[in-house]
């Protein structure tokens, strides 16, 4: 914030060299009780300490610990954020209605804050899952409104995902070694992970669901010699994989798709799929696994990087309409992992073998991301897609990274057997011959 912002008039408000104009107006009644009710509400919040401030007066939330300064440009803010949630944080946030001098440490702030009313609705909401569970089955969602959700995210401007991800253009989570590891040694450490676990070899043919730009594709291909079928249903992501792979001189080891899982055919020896197992609805996760089941091989072996949600709050979240789900990844949901091994044994043959969790190297790789968005997308941010976006970006990537450094959320490699699936016996140098 700078020092010179004014009180009377428009109120500009600043971060990181964006700027977006808040008209002021009077405080209706309804605005004044609304901050009263956020005021009251943050009472005895134990986790760090918020100061308010701003033109319409301010005050101070919680008692040591980590500290933010929020300032408030608009009287309508704390209105819109208590009915709508963080549907109202995000659209007051992207409005300029209010500013910080930490994002991420705020959202740290209230998710902590908020930890005893969540707990408290993930078991009410257990109570009646069953039936409201059973209802929403009724209706499952399209191919048609699957391809409509993805292309809403990856379908953006290529520009944004060129400047925010490194040179493999994985937009996932990296696996740093150090901290001082940078961002691509840290993907390309990922990648790794993923071809030694699945344990490829150049007689292998992987088949890939949920291509990106083509970045595992490219490295399983170039380093393990087998080949690669991957498939997006993103028009965008499909042009850039088929231009890389291209120039990467693969293009007659890699085949990219346009096609949803469920249309797939044939048999393949291993199966990767990362982190696009969130853009699946829940009531098509058993027709996800069934679909590749059939088309894993009875001995294969099948790799599911995901973003998971704690299993107690599993049932809430995939009812539950946020910010991510409205703004940024329509049609989302987070699986939990006893979700995916219970609905994996109900539906399928196939067994869980391995199960790493990494979400822990999240909070990094968000952060690297921000950083090279906001060092960069301002030199080549095409036309419509100015302030407003630039702060609900900042927005999405310190939300994600709040709740990954409070462990709100997560982040698995998850390795799946087909039945016919043996382990290699790797012999002890005592064993007896």
């Amino acid at each position: 914030m700078t020092s010179d912002q004014p009180t009377i008039g428009p109120v500009t408000a600043t971060m990181r060299g964006t700027t977006i104009t808040a008209e002021p107006r009077r405080p209706t009644w309804r605005d004044v009780l609304a901050k009263a009710a956020a005021r009251r509400l943050s009472r005895g919040a134990p986790a760090g300490t918020i100061n308010v401030e701003g033109p319409y007066g301010g005050f101070v939330v919680g008692e040591g610990g980590q500290s933010v300064h929020v300032r408030v440009n608009h009287p309508g803010a704390y209105r819109r954020t208590l009915r709508r949630g963080s549907i109202g944080l995000a659209e007051t946030y992207i409005d300029g209605w209010w500013e910080t001098d930490d994002l991420t440490g705020l959202i740290q702030i209230q998710i902590r804050n908020l930890e005893g009313l969540l707990s408290r609705l993930d078991d009410l909401v257990a109570v009646v899952d069953r039936p409201w569970s059973a209802l929403h089955r009724l209706r499952k969602p399209t191919k048609s409104t699957d391809r409509h959700n993805v292309r809403a995210h990856y379908d953006l401007p290529g520009e944004l995902f060129d400047v925010m991800l490194d040179e493999s253009m994985m937009y996932s989570c990296a696996y740093f070694a150090t901290p001082e590891t940078s961002l691509h040694d840290a993907q390309l450490a990922k990648l790794e992970m993923i071809c030694e676990k699945l344990d490829l070899g150049p007689s292998d043919h992987l088949l890939e669901i949920g291509s990106g730009w083509g970045g595992l594709a490219i490295y399983a291909a170039r380093t393990r010699g087998c080949r690669v079928t991957t498939t997006t249903l993103s028009l965008e992501q499909r042009k850039v994989a088929l231009e890389r792979i291209d120039q990467a001189g693969l293009a007659d080891r890699i085949e990219v798709l346009d096609r949803d899982y469920r249309d797939l055919e044939g048999t393949y020896s291993k199966l990767v799929s990362i982190e696009m197992i969130e853009a699946v609805d829940w009531r098509l996760h058993e027709t996800f696994f069934r679909s590749c089941e059939g088309l894993l091989a009875p001995d294969g072996l099948m790799l599911i990087q995901a973003i998971t949600i704690a299993d107690r709050s599993f049932a809430r979240a995939r009812f539950n309409r946020d910010f991510i789900k409205e703004l940024i990844f329509p049609g989302g949901c987070l699986p939990s992992v006893t979700h995916m091994t219970d609905t994996l044994t109900r539906t399928t043959h196939l067994r869980v073998v391995g199960l790493e969790d990494i979400g822990a190297h999240y909070a990094a790789t968000l952060r690297h991301w921000r950083e090279n968005f906001f060092e960069r997308w301002g030199d080549v941010a095409p036309d419509g897609y100015g302030v407003e976006f630039a702060r609900l970006w900042e927005l999405y990537l310190c939300y994600c990274e709040a709740g990954f450094l409070e462990r709100h959320v997560s982040d698995v490699q998850m390795l799946i057997a087909g039945p016919k699936w043996h382990d290699p016996v790797v012999p002890t140098p005592n064993a007896v011959r």
